[in-house]
């Protein structure tokens, strides 16, 4: 995207309104002008780097990003990985013990407010899922198989390539 054509405008409106002023507007408008592009350019880039934000919080887990390529700004927006670029691998050494998510739902609950940042969230419900289970029924098992001392399963992203391999293990 480039912002010469904004700056012009802006150095345009300027110029307009010192014509009204007379002789000693004019010269101050042509002293602001030397300075205005940068000031215009380091104002446009915070109003689209807001803007890139407020839309990623509506296309999440997508995002928005703005990024300087000399000194116009681009877009770059980042999908999520679609479901056939991760590999489930479930590793439980023992079923013994164990108790499935299942047998919990019947037993008595208690409410409990879990804060978790952003992008952990985000990844609890890719895994949920993943696995085809609600938020909640993960975070049951996650946590009954951490107090178990059991592994839970890893979840790797291969990279288009299959070069690269990102992601969690226990």
């Amino acid at each position: 995207m480039q912002l010469t054509q904004y700056v012009a405008a802006v150095q345009s409106q300027l110029d307009v309104a010192a014509e009204a002023g007379g002789p000693d507007a004019r010269a101050l408008s042509e002293r602001l002008t030397a300075t205005l592009e940068s000031t215009v350019r380091l104002v446009l880039l915070e109003a689209l780097s807001d803007a890139a934000s407020e839309i990623t919080l509506e296309l999440a887990p997508a995002s928005v990003e703005v990024r300087l390529r000399g000194r116009d700004p681009e877009f770059v927006v980042t999908n999520p990985p679609a479901a056939d670029d991760f590999e489930t691998v479930v590793e439980r050494p023992s079923q013994q013990g164990r108790q499935p998510t299942e047998d919990f739902d019947g037993a008595s609950t208690s409410r409990t407010t879990l804060r978790l940042p952003d992008h952990l969230k985000q990844q609890v419900e890719e895994a949920a899922g993943l696995e085809g289970l609600s938020v909640n029924s993960w975070l049951i098992r996650a946590v009954a198989d951490a107090l178990a001392g059991q592994s839970t399963q890893r979840t790797v992203r291969r990279d288009p390539g299959g070069q690269n391999f990102t992601g969690w293990a226990r």
